[in-house]
């Protein structure tokens, strides 16, 4: 499928009047508002919510982590769980022990010393993972553990972390209020997810290809929690002295194709129950074609965008420092104004 009938794609979908054609408009011009739409049923929405479907997502994991060439499609994760070990770095403690939840192949612990965590543990749905882990310089115990289910008493650990798979938990409230069960108080909480932006090159270009070939679009791409909601959801399960930010990887692949079959081998493939299983041959043309004439590189590569958040909050504990209490202060903002800066000195 060549450029000019991508553009000619385009313009039906823009003009028409179905209403798969609207949703597709409303993501073409701010693709933002349309994955929070399609998020905003359960963000924050506590238990009941099964989004995923578990099972598949640990089979998804262990067939991933079986295969003979697995590190070369760890990039993502290998340079998250690199800048998640920076913000531990930026903590002025030491952690005694610690927890890493969805560890992978020790992504985070291979980036981390016994100056700041001197005992680990590593949990993963995945046996595979775990059974493959890199030899590190942490003492460390591996349990086979769901993130939605934490096995471990409460007030246990100093440090919890996760890299790169919360985004998969059915109840992220109640994943999160397990994590501060399990921190001692004063404990911190670091990690990272992809959040609402992530893959919206990829999200955008099979909606227009499925609403053009087949009258209408199913989701492809799994949904992911929203910056805005992130706070919310620390404050709500306990956290206190939150911090909140986002970071942007962009990966460029020859095209659609080996960026849905690097999905498939980190294990990241979507698992939601409503995914549809199979994708006809002329939509995947079409979104190979709308992909390229949309996001292309002047070389003939299309980019990918993965949008990380990260979060650190504190178990609430007295030696934190608290916000002065309203109406303290002694200094009125309306006073600036009236200050003169002092002359500036000639020599």
């Amino acid at each position: 499928m060549s450029c000019r009938p991508a553009r000619r794609l385009l313009q039906r979908l823009w003009s028409s009047t179905e209403p798969g054609a609207a949703a597709v408009r409303s993501c073409l011009g701010s693709r933002v508002q349309v994955q929070v739409r399609s998020r905003s049923s359960q963000s924050g929405s506590g238990s009941g919510v099964n989004v995923f479907d578990r099972q598949m997502k640990r089979r998804q994991r262990d067939w991933a982590s079986s295969l003979s060439n697995a590190t070369q499609f760890e990039y993502v994760r290998e340079e998250v769980g690199a800048r998640v070990a920076d913000r531990v770095y930026d903590v002025a403690r030491t952690f005694p022990l610690a927890l890493d939840l969805g560890c992978g192949r020790s992504f985070i612990a291979d980036h981390l010393t016994t100056d700041v965590v001197e005992q680990l543990y590593l949990t993963d749905v995945s046996s595979n993972c775990l059974s493959r882990l890199r030899d590190g310089g942490i003492p460390s115990r591996c349990v086979l553990a769901d993130e939605e289910f934490l096995p471990f008493k409460d007030d246990t650990f100093d440090l919890v972390l996760s890299g790169m798979s919360l985004h998969w938990v059915n109840d992220l409230p109640g994943a999160l209020r397990q994590v501060w069960r399990v921190l001692k108080p004063d404990g911190a909480f670091i990690a990272a997810l992809p959040g609402g932006d992530s893959l919206f090159e990829l999200r955008c270009s099979l909606q227009l290809a499925q609403t053009e070939r087949e009258g209408g679009f199913s989701p492809h791409v799994s949904p992911f929690t929203a910056v805005t909601d992130l706070g919310n959801l620390l404050g709500g399960a306990g956290f206190s002295l939150l911090t909140v930010d986002t970071d942007e990887l962009q990966v460029h692949y020859p095209g659609i194709m080996e960026l849905l079959s690097d999905l498939q081998a980190m294990g990241e493939s979507n698992c939601a129950w409503n995914r549809r299983s199979l994708l006809h041959r002329d939509t995947i043309l079409a979104a190979a074609a709308v992909y390229k004439e949309m996001y292309g590189n002047p070389d003939g590569s299309v980019p990918a965008t993965f949008d990380i958040l990260y979060m650190i909050g504190w178990k609430p504990h007295g030696s934190q420092a608290k916000p002065a209490k309203r109406g303290s202060a002694n200094v009125s903002f309306g006073d600036l104004s009236k200050i003169s800066p002092k002359p500036s000195e000639t020599s």
